[in-house]
């Protein structure tokens, strides 16, 4: 039997005169952060590269962000259906490994009642494609991001755009908020 070493696993065929042995293989994960609303869910997809070897990020990457935005004007069930669909579309289209989102934070009754919908529908999506969800609280995030649970939004967006090399801090709000979301994860999970 022939044997070629080329890093750190053993790839081994009943009908192959030889074994292969990796050392060290590049893991990637597709990381989908999640800001969850009803009048504007925010999402925020980043590619970690985790060497095999370490466990740890080689690298982070931006892969896509944005919102989908829902207006006061349609009735309850169409946005929640515009949701719905929306994020189907996102998930088919970038196949992420693991999803996280904000803990449900509780500071107007009626604000958190329409988030809690959103959130419903935005977990509902995540089982019917099988993925994971984890969530955090904002301290964690900020946390994560910053160093400091208690930072300030500017900081958390500052270290967003640092992060993941970008010149300018993602637009919206929203958005930037499931970076962090995503990053947070990644570093946490």
């Amino acid at each position: 039997m022939n044997l070629i070493i080329v890093d750190n696993f053993i790839l081994f065929s009943p009908t192959s005169k030889f074994t292969i042995i990796i050392k060290s293989i590049k893991l990637e994960k597709l990381i989908l952060g999640l800001d969850p609303g009803l009048a504007t869910l925010g999402f925020g997809l980043i590619k970690c590269v985790y060497n095999s070897k370490t466990g740890k990020i080689d690298s982070t990457s931006l892969v896509d962000f944005g919102v989908i935005k829902t207006t006061k004007k349609q009735e309850m069930g169409q946005r929640l259906v515009t949701i719905y669909e929306d994020l189907h579309t996102i998930l088919n289209n970038f196949k992420p490994d693991l999803a996280a989102t904000e803990k449900l934070f509780f500071y107007r009754m009626g604000n958190t009642i329409l988030v809690a919908q959103a959130r419903g529908i935005l977990i509902l999506v995540l089982a019917q494609h099988g993925i994971p969800l984890i969530e955090f609280t904002p301290a964690q995030i900020k946390q994560a991001i910053t160093g400091y649970g208690n930072a300030d939004k500017s900081d958390v967006q500052q270290a967003v755009a640092r992060e993941l090399n970008l010149d300018e801090i993602p637009k919206p709000d929203d958005a930037a908020d499931a970076l962090a979301v995503a990053l947070a994860a990644s570093w946490l999970n």
